[in-house]
């Protein structure tokens, strides 16, 4: 490396220190450089484990900060989609909640916004804590006799895989399908959140969600949208019906997904609607 480049991350490291969390074009301003090398130094302090990157992003880009100024983030919340701010607000305030306590959506956006919610585990239980609280609090709040603690990284808990088949018998069996129930919904959000991902659709909030059906803001092609996902492979003329009031309640237009393709006779009908004009009575 030459010297150059050497005190150009200098000056970035030190730009970090005074000012925190910062977007690449205050670093290009801090530095005099351009916002793509800025962003490029960045990548490269990134890489080398000198600076980390926030999950949260303002506009298109993440967040720099050096290791210790994660509090700092919490500055940006502001920036968070409704259903993650709420969420967020929700954790702040509670400073512990456990995940199968939470509504659908609640849950969604836990795992959505990273930088303020950390999952751990408890006996079978997952729980999150706000990010600058420490796990042992929840120790302190609430001491059973026999508590069994599971300390795991936040991508060992397994918070959106599918649920390993396990043989129960007895009692047991009842809780079991709750569980496989969840796993089947986040598998299903998933599903949905990698297709409009590809699609580059963005999701600007989650209105309802469950392993049936799932209900998103979106944007696309810079259009609001109402988005209806029924996890099923043969829509019926119920389901656009229902999907078709959401959207009049909205005001805006809607999109329809499914796991397959629509039934012949409802592909007549909407093929047949396109062109109607109008139904009368005769008197």
């Amino acid at each position: 490396m030459n010297q150059d480049a050497m005190q150009i991350k200098e000056k970035i490291i030190s730009l970090l220190k005074v000012n925190g969390p910062s977007l690449p074009v205050h670093i290009a301003k801090g530095t005099g450089l351009s916002i793509l090398f800025a962003s490029a130094f960045l990548s490269e302090l990134f890489y080398e484990k000198k600076i980390s990157i926030s999950n949260i992003k303002i506009g298109n880009s993440p967040l720099y900060f050096l290791p210790g100024q994660e509090p700092q983030l919490e500055r940006f919340s502001h920036y968070l989609k409704s259903k993650e701010k709420e969420a967020f607000l929700l954790l702040k305030d509670k400073r512990f909640l456990k995940d199968s306590e939470q509504q659908p959506a609640i849950r969604v956006a836990l795992r959505e916004i990273k930088d303020f919610a950390v999952p751990f585990q408890r006996g079978e239980e997952i729980y999150w804590r706000y990010f600058v609280v420490p796990e042992e609090e929840l120790s302190e709040k609430k001491k059973p006799e026999k508590e069994i603690i599971i300390q795991e990284k936040p991508e060992e808990l397994g918070i959106f895989e599918e649920e390993k088949e396990e043989k129960i018998t007895g009692e047991k069996k009842k809780p079991a399908k709750r569980k496989k129930g969840k796993k089947q919904g986040e598998k299903f959000f998933n599903k949905i959140k990698e297709f409009l991902s590809k699609e580059k659709i963005e999701i600007l909030d989650i209105q309802s969600f469950n392993k049936n059906d799932l209900i998103l803001k979106i944007k696309e092609k810079g259009e609001e949208k109402i988005l209806i996902a029924y996890n099923k492979k043969r829509l019926t003329s119920m389901d656009l019906i229902k999907a078709h009031k959401r959207a009049i309640a909205e005001n805006l237009s809607y999109v329809v997904l499914s796991l397959g393709e629509p039934a012949k006779n409802l592909k007549d009908l909407i093929s047949a609607i396109k062109n109607l004009s109008q139904i009368n009575k005769v008197e």
